[in-house]
């Protein structure tokens, strides 16, 4: 069973599918343009979690042939996945958790030389321009298009990337300065 209170792979997958039958590329490649700036999944977790949907019965799966290709695997919600799914989206506080892998790197910038941090925060720049540009490519595409969540979470999406670029080049010379470390008077 899925737990109630978690926005997992599963809960996301259900999510999805109310916007009709698709297969696990279709959703991957969701995953990574509508979710990619807040909830990550890839074939390792999608699959597995169709597979379970449909095993639970929360979604039907029929497998279309392709020349030459394994079989198309299409799924599609059911009547007992959509009350799952709503059931899920009654949890009144879901939690908002980040791991960065960024953030965790520069946990320890004492122990980086200046160039490598350098480095980091460029990279770093460079993904945050990324993100916001696929957003704004997504929302002059077809906002108008957008039910009222998706176009919240874009824009709650912009303004987080926008605040992180700000921050990054604001303090960058918080960990360049000073190699990572802290003055004995900060």
């Amino acid at each position: 069973m899925l737990a109630i209170n978690a926005m997992d792979v599963k809960t996301v997958c259900l999510g999805m599918l109310t916007d009709g039958a698709a297969s696990g590329y279709d959703l991957k490649k969701q995953f990574e343009s509508t979710f990619g700036h807040f909830f990550a999944a890839g074939y390792g977790s999608i699959y597995p979690a169709l597979s379970s949907l449909a095993e639970q019965g929360f979604v039907t799966c029929e497998q279309i042939p392709q020349d030459g290709k394994p079989d198309r695997k299409v799924y599609e919600i059911t009547d007992a996945g959509m009350a799952r799914l709503l059931e899920a989206l009654g949890n009144p506080a879901p939690c908002h958790k980040v791991r960065s892998e960024f953030l965790a790197t520069l946990c320890f910038a004492h122990l980086m030389p200046a160039e490598q941090i350098e480095t980091v925060l460029n990279s770093r720049l460079e993904d945050i321009d990324y993100c916001l540009q696929m957003i704004l490519d997504a929302e002059s595409s077809c906002t108008a298009n957008w039910p009222a969540g998706v176009e919240f979470v874009a824009g709650f999406g912009k303004a987080m990337t926008q605040a992180m670029k700000q921050y990054v080049e604001e303090n960058r010379h918080l960990l360049i300065d000073g190699t990572g470390k802290k003055s004995a008077t900060g």
